[in-house]
């Protein structure tokens, strides 16, 4: 019984030395030597896809190779040349979703929407664009050398109305390849593509391309120049026309086997919010007979999720 105090009291200072050897450990394991803060995993840096812009100009057929989530309302307004039966213009309001399943698939849907045509040789026409639905896949996506390839495939649902020359030969279909490449800020983007319709007696079987080159300066002013055009691989027998309608219209025309169309364009866009860009363009046709084409400003934003 008399050594029960002194028991005690050694059971207290032992637990104390653990407590006190607990701590000091604990104090040591959080305050990393200048060995361990020299092979500390640095914080993850900044992708150069996060500086990347997707393409204003021809935004149906023009697919931004990076694989994003985004809803993106569209307007355009667009002169007919005066030599194209008569002149007039165009209105285009329209609607994308993209939606990245994974890192490198992504669903599109790269056409929707309400054309109105004031061209009186047409009767000023106006009605619902087809369906384009497809995917994309990022088959190259090189973050060292800041390089991405995303061939893709969509189809053009006739279920558009025919007075806009849409809901024509059977559908049409879309494969392509899209490509950007980072350079610091600069970037350079492209993309090449087939438009081949089911029926190709009603609508033309028509290449395209596109090139664009961007300049991230900041958040809120990233210029670019553009060009896309298309080249008739086969012509059709709708209509007597001798050039194509570029990228809304498939005209089917009989006398433009062999024609190519194009235009330069310039713009910017804005990045007003993490998830949310706004873009203007300006483009010019450049390659005669302009056909449909005279001059074309497109307005976009790009809502991203």
């Amino acid at each position: 019984m008399d050594h029960q105090p002194y028991s005690h009291s050694r059971w207290l200072l032992s637990l104390g030395a653990v407590a006190a050897v607990s701590l000091i450990t604990n104090v040591n394991a959080g305050t990393p030597t200048a060995s361990a803060k020299a092979t500390a995993t640095p914080p993850e840096a900044i992708s150069w896809k996060d500086h990347t812009i997707a393409p204003v100009t021809n935004p149906i057929f023009f697919e931004d190779a990076v694989i994003r989530s985004e809803i993106r309302p569209i307007f355009a307004y667009h002169n007919i040349d005066d030599q194209f039966l008569g002149g007039g213009n165009a209105q285009l309001y329209a609607m994308q979703i993209r939606y990245a399943i994974t890192d490198r698939l992504a669903f599109i849907a790269t056409q929707d929407g309400y054309l109105n045509v004031n061209n009186k040789a047409l009767a000023n026409p106006g009605g619902w664009m087809d369906l384009a639905l497809g995917f994309k896949y990022a088959l190259i996506d090189d973050e060292a050398s800041a390089f991405i390839l995303t061939p893709g495939l969509t189809f053009h649902v006739p279920t558009g109305e025919r007075d806009v020359f849409q809901g024509r030969g059977g559908g049409e279909f879309n494969p392509f390849v899209s490509f950007q490449k980072g350079f610091g800020d600069f970037h350079l983007s492209g993309n090449v593509g087939v438009r081949i319709p089911v029926n190709q007696n009603e609508q033309s079987t028509v290449a395209h391309y596109s090139l664009m080159a961007d300049y991230y300066t900041c958040r809120y002013f990233i210029p670019f120049v553009s060009f896309n055009a298309f080249s008739v691989l086969g012509d059709a027998e709708n209509i007597g026309l001798n050039t194509e309608g570029y990228d809304v219209m498939n005209f089917g025309a009989s006398n433009a086997n062999g024609r190519t169309q194009g235009a330069l364009g310039v713009g910017f866009r804005s990045r007003l919010l993490d998830n949310l860009d706004v873009g203007l363009a300006y483009e010019k046709a450049v390659i005669k007979p302009y056909g449909l084409f005279d001059d074309r400003i497109t307005f976009d934003i790009c809502i991203r999720f």
